[in-house]
């Protein structure tokens, strides 16, 4: 006699979270925010658990939302956690709206955790010189594209991701600027320095002679990447995070250095040496300014500085 199993039946949430994670993986979302908002979503459904909101979305008001928040902090989970969890919420609700099965968002009802402004530690203009000048340090696997690296991330302000999807077509040295493909499938110009302008002539030599070595070992079509791997392949966001990194270190920074210090780098410098916020905000591609206002959060003591030379009352 064969033994017969229970059928368990899946919540509204639970089935919910199933097609809303199914729909990120469709959207080529990133894993890692699956995974995050998987881990969510499955605690939300728990809290909700089998009572009244496991059957009708009605029932899950933004009072069961700040419960489930207040459960969260109980567990000694932090804000940054928290808040995480709640954007979690309010994505799959809009998901929801999206697809006829709700008609209003609850958790945008909810107040956001207020979470600590942490102001990023900004390698300084001396500590970024001595990084770039001189050799690279013997952890380099490739100094003449690491040091391309470095120059583009600190001397164009440009993102991880930004950085490996460009191009060698995207460079124009006869304008010395590159196309870089932001956020949104927006596209810029930025401008590049003498520095990065030498440092891409040293690299490009050894792109050609690795690549022409590569197709006459292994025949094919490899990658129109800038910045390629040793197999001539492009770059990861990843292998870009460990190769500042490891460099930084070798040099003397912090090891907490990684690619988006390098762009909190350039805007930092370069307001502290007097450029307007707006041209700051068009090379970083930001939509909005008060995104770029952030840097001069990071600028104080040169603003105080600057007051205790020049203002009447000061002195």
């Amino acid at each position: 006699m064969k033994r017969s199993r229970a059928i368990v039946e899946r919540t509204i949430v639970e089935r919910a979270t199933d097609d809303f994670l199914r729909h990120l993986k469709e959207r080529n979302v990133s894993p890692h925010t699956i995974k995050a908002y998987a881990g969510d979503l499955d605690n939300f459904a728990a809290y909700i658990g089998s009572g009244t909101g496991s059957r009708d979305w009605k029932a899950i008001d933004h009072l069961a939302i700040r419960g489930f928040l207040s459960y969260l902090y109980d567990r000694g989970l932090s804000k940054p956690s928290v808040a995480r969890s709640l954007a979690a919420l309010r994505s799959l609700y809009r998901w929801l709206a999206q697809e006829g099965v709700v008609e209003q968002n609850p958790a945008k009802l909810v107040a956001t955790p207020r979470l600590p402004k942490k102001l990023p530690r900004v390698p300084t203009i001396e500590e970024m010189n001595l990084v770039l000048d001189g050799k690279m340090p013997e952890v380099a696997s490739f100094p003449e594209r690491d040091r391309l690296m470095f120059e583009l991330l600190y001397g164009c302000g440009i993102r991880n991701s930004e950085l490996v999807g460009i191009n060698l077509d995207d460079i124009s040295l006869s304008n010395e600027a590159i196309l870089i493909r932001g956020k949104g499938k927006k596209e810029r110009y930025v401008p590049f320095g003498g520095s990065a302008l030498a440092a891409l002539s040293a690299y490009l030599p050894w792109r050609q002679q690795l690549l022409a070595t590569l197709e006459r070992n292994i025949p094919g079509k490899f990658v129109p990447a800038l910045l390629v791997n040793q197999r001539g392949g492009r770059l990861t966001t990843r292998s870009v995070g460990r190769i500042v990194k490891r460099i930084a270190v070798a040099k003397g920074m912090s090891p907490d250095v990684h690619p988006h210090t390098l762009r909190h780098a350039f805007g930092t410098h370069m307001l502290e040496e007097g450029a307007d916020l707006r041209a700051i905000q068009e090379l970083l591609g930001h939509e909005r300014l008060a995104t770029t206002q952030r840097y001069t959060q990071l600028s104080v003591k040169q603003v105080m500085n600057v007051y205790d030379q020049t203002h009447p009352r000061a002195k």
